[in-house]
């Protein structure tokens, strides 16, 4: 990552003219390297596939064969590791503030992982003989950390470097282990709850046996139902918000099926035909939020009941439905359920926008502005107590900033989020780049000394520091009460590495996951930059 340096004086293990041809065109490299990287990472390993990381374990393959084809890489590996954070921040930032009390275990036992495991490395690494150099360039490469330039200062020669490069494959190899055995796990998780949206939105047509005000509901307080149709005598039309619902009315209850189950057992009985079906005087439709005068709002702020006499019920973002509870901020791609009066239709998808073809593009002002921010905060130099000094990085700074405007959304008519395809398309694009060049770029140096005695005991050493941090790590999650998804999803924080995030979602859809990470990837990052330090002087 940062501070990763070529090998000077080394020559290529195996001259050819296609080396040749690949150390004069660095972008032919680095697609064939993405490629291959690809293709290896789909295949199956036992329970588990690298995926993405495929493009690293290529990358280091083919560097080891020329130090050529890794040594003008720096700037792609910082502007995918930049691009991969900005957008993971953006994605997750909304959802990490809004949980932030949950993440405080979490955050505590990240600092306790990383300084436990660091103890660990250390007196593992005085007993086999690994110098004090090396031991903190393995713990920076075994957590995949942009602070090798810290331990490189500190210990005045590139001998971290080498640590760094023999430990950064076995660091990612190992989580990703790790993780595949975890994420899945059905533990206790009472202060982590599984959303409502991890068990899908569904719909009840209901028939009330008794009078019931919406505001006293206890399921519509809390934002777990949604209530669109409304069928009184022989009138339907949608529901007005704090409305009282006499008996003999029939609605349209929706929510988690949990949700509507004790909201129809609160109202009265289930019917057998759906209200919904009949779209004579009240009609529905899913439309795209494409419109810049709507993305970053709330549910709330967008006023449905004032503007159209309707209610949006669910909000479809990837390949989640989220109920659309008063809170719930829209985003550009979002496809919202609007349950309006038939001739108000088109007035509310002109509204919306619902145009995919507008958010096919991306607002290339925001984008840059917020990237700009992130990689200008990553600059900023913090002294800390003893001489030591902080710095975001490439990695942290876009991440920190992005986390911030995800959370704003909106700031007078600039729009900070990103379409969710299009979030998706730039992280996955900058995390291969920045796998590719990294791989190419320690490509010399881990093939120098893997097969030696140095290699064997460095390569343990990096196996035993994540280890430590995922024991730690889980075991306290567990016994905290976050959940398995929360806690895989911190532990590829916590390691700092995208390929294992990219991997958790692969293996679980589920926001908790990218909250974890997002919560712990520039907290573990200010604790290393002290460890590394720390570990050269020991």
């Amino acid at each position: 990552m940062e501070g990763d340096r070529p090998y000077p004086g080394r020559v290529p293990v195996l001259s050819s003219p296609v080396l040749d041809v690949l150390a004069t065109a660095p972008v032919l490299t680095v697609f064939l390297v993405i490629g291959l990287g690809t293709a290896v990472g789909q295949i199956p390993l036992g329970p588990i596939r690298f995926g993405a990381a495929g493009t690293l374990f290529v990358g280091l393959a083919l560097g080891a064969l020329d130090p050529r084809l890794g040594a003008d890489l720096s700037f792609l590996r910082s502007l995918g590791l930049a691009l991969f954070c900005y957008t993971v921040g953006i994605g997750a930032g909304n959802t990490f503030f809004r949980s932030l009390r949950r993440q405080l275990p979490l955050m505590s036992l990240c600092v306790a992982a990383l300084v436990v495991s660091g103890v660990a490395g250390a007196g593992y690494s005085h007993l086999v003989g690994v110098t004090a150099a090396m031991d903190a360039g393995a713990y920076a490469g075994s957590l995949t950390s942009p602070v090798l330039d810290s331990a490189i200062e500190a210990a005045g020669s590139q001998e971290p470097a080498i640590g760094y490069a023999l430990a950064y494959p076995v660091g990612v190899a190992v989580a990703i282990v790790v993780v595949a055995l975890v994420i899945h796990r059905p533990w206790p998780a009472r202060r982590d709850p599984r959303p409502a949206s991890a068990d899908g939105i569904t719909a009840t047509s209901v028939e009330l046996l008794r009078n019931v005000k919406l505001d006293q509901m206890e399921a519509f307080q809390r934002a777990r139902i949604r209530i669109s149709y409304l069928e009184r005598g022989e009138r339907t039309r949608v529901v007005h918000p704090g409305e009282e619902l006499l008996k003999g009315d029939k609605v349209v209850v929706v929510g988690a099926p949990r949700a509507v189950d004790e909201a129809v057992a609160e109202l009265g009985s289930g019917l057998d035909r759906c209200l919904a079906k009949d779209r004579t005087a009240v009609d529905y439709r899913r439309l795209t939020v494409s419109s810049t005068r709507v993305a970053g709002r709330t549910v709330a702020e967008v006023d449905m009941p004032g503007r159209f006499q309707g209610v949006i019920t669910r909000v479809r973002r990837g390949d989640l439905d989220l109920l659309a509870h008063e809170d719930l901020v829209l985003e550009l791609g979002d496809r919202v359920l609007a349950v309006v009066p038939s001739e108000e239709l088109e007035r509310a998808a002109d509204y919306f926008g619902d145009s995919e073809r507008s958010i096919a593009q991306i607002d290339a002002f925001s984008v840059g502005l917020g990237m700009a921010l992130g990689t200008l905060a990553g600059l900023v130099a913090i002294p800390l107590p003893g001489g030591i000094t902080l710095k975001l990085g490439v990695a942290a700074g876009p991440l920190v900033v992005g986390m911030v405007l995800g959370r704003v959304g909106r700031t007078g008519p600039f729009v900070w989020g990103l379409p969710h395809a299009a979030n998706a398309t730039i992280r996955q694009l900058g995390l291969l780049f920045f796998l590719a060049a990294i791989g190419l770029a320690s490509g010399p140096g881990f093939a120098a000394a893997a097969f030696s005695l140095t290699g064997v005991k460095v390569g343990v050493l990096a196996a035993l520091i994540v280890v430590v941090n995922a024991v730690v790590l889980l075991a306290g999650a567990r016994w905290a009460g976050v959940s398995a998804p929360r806690a895989a999803g911190g532990l590829a924080g916590l390691v700092g590495q995208p390929a294992i995030l990219a991997f958790a979602l692969s293996k679980r859809d589920d926001e908790r996951v990218e909250a974890g990470y997002a919560t712990l990837f520039a907290l573990a990052i200010v604790v290393k930059i002290v460890m590394v330090q720390v570990l050269v002087a020991l």
